[in-house]
């Protein structure tokens, strides 16, 4: 095989494997607004005389992980809203740095139910050049002892419009 045969080898083969860098679809981005399903209570069972089913009451721990190892992110907005829609409390005042590899927490008790089993956080961040997008997920736990659950769920970039 002549040089220029390799060559055009080697291109054809470097084109095919490209396709596999950047497989989850992640780019850098200089801030985004993220949609996260959160569940204060699940639906489950039969449903009763009054045609509800039964409802089991769960915390949701939401975590924003920074996963650039350069640099920071500001977190500027952590808005909580219902079922219907309703925002409920914005859960970040002033913006919040995550500095690079860490994570910030938000916490909904078990106890307050207020946002429903269609409830949500639209969430904010912000950088000052583009950087690995943060992961946002969040942990939904009841640890009752004769029947425990528990699940996560995560958040989706959304326009901003």
């Amino acid at each position: 095989m002549n040089k220029t045969m390799m060559r055009m080898a080697f291109l054809v083969l470097l084109g095919l494997s490209l396709p596999a860098f950047g497989q989850d679809g992640r780019t850098r981005s200089a801030g985004q607004v993220l949609y996260l399903p959160i569940y204060s209570h699940v639906w489950y069972g039969e449903v009763d005389a009054r045609g509800q089913p039964q409802k089991s009451l769960v915390s949701v721990l939401v975590s924003v992980r920074n996963v650039d190892a350069r640099r920071a992110l500001r977190l500027t907005s952590a808005r909580y809203y219902d079922t219907e829609g309703k925002s409920l409390k914005e859960y970040v005042q002033t913006a919040r740095v995550i500095g690079p590899m860490a994570t910030y927490e938000l916490f909904i008790p078990r106890s307050d139910d207020t946002g429903g089993s269609g409830a949500n956080f639209v969430i904010s961040w912000k950088s000052d050049v583009a950087i690995n997008p943060p992961i946002v997920e969040a942990l939904h736990v009841n640890l009752a002892a004769a029947r425990s659950i528990a699940f996560t769920t995560t958040a989706r970039e959304i326009n901003a419009d």
